[in-house]
């Protein structure tokens, strides 16, 4: 494939992830495998897709406004269990070795993909009786960001089941604050793997402008979808995401 036909396949697959990620919190649905297809080793397919996938934060934010009015404190708050999460999510990617990591994420997206549909019924009230919940689920949190450090895939998914869980806003607003959050915590992994493993800024570059414009429309695509069409629809694409990994994983 020539350099330009390269530039452009990457800006292509960046715009459908960045739709994908904002509407359906699964980009690496479509960034991941097409930055395997183009030649980048798994382990650092990931660090490269967290560098792209930063972009979605901004396109996402510049989109839900309107959605996010008044709610700055929150993402605030729980942006700071996702960093800690990512950044110790990092670390255990440079630790293990690429073999080990691609086993293990089909089980990791199938789980998140599973528990969106049960998104809706779980809620936590802020009452005494479930303080402890509640803090099980900001634990949680936690967990979320050492995946999206780690691997990422689906991570956004996981991340969305449980802010349903502790916030009292609806689902468009839920959604807007996982995505800040989870740029967020791209950022903190993208800062580490500057330091500590490589990134294909050439095909990052591409994908990351392919996936700000993606991002950007996607909130607004988002408004003219009913709720439970877009649980399901993730609970899907989740699926079939893990069962792709799962074949290269173990064929």
């Amino acid at each position: 494939m020539s350099p330009f036909f390269l530039f452009v396949y990457l800006i292509l697959g960046g715009i459908l992830g960045g739709l994908l990620s904002t509407i359906a919190s699964m980009a690496s649905l479509a960034t991941y495998p097409i930055l395997l297809s183009v030649g980048i080793p798994p382990v650092y397919a990931n660090t490269t897709n967290d560098a792209a996938l930063i972009w979605t934060g901004v396109g996402s934010t510049a989109s839900s406004l309107k959605e996010l009015k008044g709610h700055w404190k929150e993402v605030s708050f729980y942006s700071i269990f996702t960093i800690v999460g990512s950044a110790l999510g990092c670390m255990l990617l440079i630790q293990f070795p690429g073999k080990i990591f691609k086993k293990i994420v089909p089980f990791c997206i199938a789980f998140s993909g599973l528990m969106i549909l049960f998104s809706g019924e779980i809620h936590l009230e802020k009452d005494g009786n479930n303080r402890l919940l509640q803090i099980i689920s900001l634990l949680c949190l936690v967990i979320t960001g050492i995946y999206a450090g780690y691997f990422g895939a689906a991570s956004g998914v996981l991340m969305l089941v449980i802010l349903n869980a502790i916030s009292d806003d609806d689902f468009l607003t839920v959604n807007a604050m996982k995505n800040i959050i989870g740029a967020l915590s791209n950022l903190v992994a993208l800062i580490i793997y500057m330091f500590t493993a490589k990134i294909y800024w050439d095909s990052a570059i591409p994908l990351a402008i392919g996936t700000l414009i993606g991002s950007y429309f996607g909130p607004q695509i988002m408004r003219h979808i009913p709720v439970k069409v877009i649980r399901l629809g993730i609970a899907v694409l989740a699926l079939i995401q893990a069962a792709y990994f799962a074949y290269t994983a173990y064929r």
